[in-house]
């Protein structure tokens, strides 16, 4: 996990290697795959082997797709997609689901036969996802096969993402693997200060809260009064943020230490002022995929408004079951998925905006929106609903059953107690103060968040080193005594 100091020190060591061979790029590409695998046996054990069998089928399919294509073979290159689906959503169903399924099948037939425990394969989810993402857009003609096993071997199993994302796909990666991009002194600016920011994130805001506060709520909430189950509500929203951006950030910074550049996976979502915009910026990579290789071959838009509807909502409840084999997580997708189109169906009858026309200077006539939208207020009050709204919808992500949920909406309903607000500030005051700081800090205009960044890219190398051990200090001094996993490494 990034989060120890075991990974750090193992880290350094891998960029000293990495720094002298770096100008050769065999040695250069045998070095980062070796501390991939390393870095992966030492989450999954035995399991690595399945990450290496997907390597070298994908690398097989692309080969035979690349030939398929050639010769204008459809069915052959449809049959190859059907393969790699099936044996990429064959193992998420045996490693991840079979034990729900089993369970959902127990409660209506009688089901004899022990079953063991399956070890769950680190990142599966991921890349998993990141070898149909390859398949499908050869197969759409939008990247060329990759001739070198080397390569693909490497953007498979490039150890940033591999655990819990970003996912990264082949037509964005393999160019640059190709490219053998050079690392620049503004690219390590910038690795470090994500990777120092992704640790504050998980250490001393999303770790503090929930193992101080938020844990406590949800592991029995018959306990606490409404209002302090309505804020462990809102404080896991902040925690899974920070929790998982805070991932998205080291892992991102760690690969521009090696001259490889993700896209953007968090873009403010609390900013959001519905929950359609706010699936445009949470969790980028995983809401694209979704669209591209889920919603669209549904049909996506290009349908009956009635089936667009059910197209979107599927595509939601499908998300929902990837992050886990619980029905919660079903019920969770379904209702952003109900979200989704509820907002699509508003805005439709009840448009927010009011459209006009304009000329421009060269006389092409634009369309223009004006109205409601752009007031301030009104912005300000989307953007707090939304927050609001999706904070519930997490309720169902965090809590263990249906049962909790029950639990905690009867207390926020029936036993809520404002009057121990003041105590529980009191009470709770690094809490309150985290909170409420990383919420403030969160929906500032970029223009100012992104100056701290700037002074530190373009500030010397010995106050940037000052820099980062300070945040190192603080990180050991806050941290828990027991590490606390990422939440995304489950899935």
């Amino acid at each position: 996990m990034f989060n120890t100091g075991l990974f750090m020190l193992l880290f350094v060591a891998f960029m000293i290697l990495f720094w002298i061979v770096k100008g050769v790029r065999v040695l250069k590409m045998a070095l980062v795959i070796l501390f991939s695998l390393y870095f992966y046996y030492k989450s999954s054990g035995i399991c690595c082997l399945i990450l290496v069998g997907v390597c070298v089928s994908d690398y097989v399919l692309g080969l035979l797709m690349e030939q398929a294509d050639k010769r204008g073979v459809l069915s052959a290159k449809k049959l190859i997609v059907g393969v790699n689906v099936v044996v990429n959503v064959g193992m998420l169903a045996y490693f991840k689901y079979f034990h729900l399924i089993i369970d959902t099948l127990s409660k209506f037939f009688t089901v004899s036969g022990g079953f063991e425990s399956l070890l769950l394969p680190a990142g599966i989810s991921f890349f998993t996802f990141r070898s149909i993402s390859y398949i499908v857009d050869l197969y759409r003609g939008k990247l060329s096969a990759c001739h070198s096993l080397f390569d693909y071997v490497f953007f498979l199993t490039f150890f940033p993402p591999l655990l819990a994302g970003p996912v990264v796909r082949a037509k964005d990666f393999l160019p640059q693997i190709k490219g053998n991009p050079i690392v620049t002194r503004a690219m390590t600016s910038e690795g470090v200060y994500l990777i120092m920011t992704g640790l504050v994130k998980k250490v001393v805001i999303a770790d503090f809260i929930s193992g101080n506060f938020v844990d406590r709520v949800f592991d029995n909430p018959a306990l606490y009064s409404g209002f302090e189950n309505m804020m462990a509500t809102l404080g896991f929203t902040v925690q899974l943020y920070c929790d998982f951006s805070g991932y998205s950030d080291m892992a991102i910074g760690i690969a521009l230490l090696m001259g490889y550049r993700f896209l953007e996976n968090f873009n403010a979502p609390f900013k959001a002022q519905n929950p359609t915009e706010f699936w445009h910026r949470w969790h980028i990579s995983l809401s694209t995929w979704l669209r591209d290789y889920v919603y669209i071959p549904l049909g996506g838009n290009r349908c009956s408004r009635s089936r667009m509807y059910f197209n979107q909502f599927a595509t939601m409840v499908i998300g929902g079951l990837w992050h886990g084999a619980s029905w919660m997580y079903v019920i969770w997708g379904a209702i952003h998925g109900g979200l989704l189109v509820v907002h699509k169906f508003l805005r439709r009858v009840f448009p927010l905006t009011v459209s006009r026309t304009a000329v421009t200077e060269t006389g092409e006539v634009v369309v223009m929106d004006s109205g409601l939208s752009s007031s301030p207020w009104i912005k300000g009050f989307n953007m707090i609903f939304t927050f609001l709204i999706i904070s519930v919808t997490f309720m169902f992500f965090r809590a263990p059953s249906l049962e909790d949920v029950g639990m905690m909406w009867h207390q926020i309903l029936f036993d809520f107690h404002l009057s121990v607000a003041p105590q529980f500030v009191s009470g709770y005051l690094n809490i309150v103060l985290l909170m409420a700081g990383a919420y403030i800090i969160h929906i500032t205009p970029s223009r100012l968040t992104d100056k701290p960044k700037m002074m530190f890219e373009n500030a010397p190398v010995f106050v940037q080193a000052v820099i980062l051990a300070i945040v190192i200090l603080v990180v050991i001094q806050v941290r828990q005594s027991d590490i606390v996993p990422f939440i995304y490494l489950q899935y």
